[in-house]
């Protein structure tokens, strides 16, 4: 079991992702980089979390 994210988290990146599926990439440290260009997040651990759950997203679409 991991750590269990946000609904802030949850809804942030579902909505980042809807609408910039081209851009998130399957890599941690590009979607970190493409969040800071996109949003201000004051928050590095905010950030990061976010970033971590839309490569997550990505991955599991690419399955799917």
């Amino acid at each position: 079991m991991g750590r269990i994210k946000t609904t802030l988290i949850k809804r942030v990146s579902v909505e980042i992702f809807n609408e910039n599926k081209d851009k998130i990439s399957e890599n941690y440290e590009d979607n970190k980089k493409f969040l800071n260009e996109l949003i201000d997040i004051r928050s590095k651990k905010l950030r990061n979390a976010i970033a971590g759950y839309l490569t997550r997203l990505k991955k599991e679409k690419e399955i799917v």
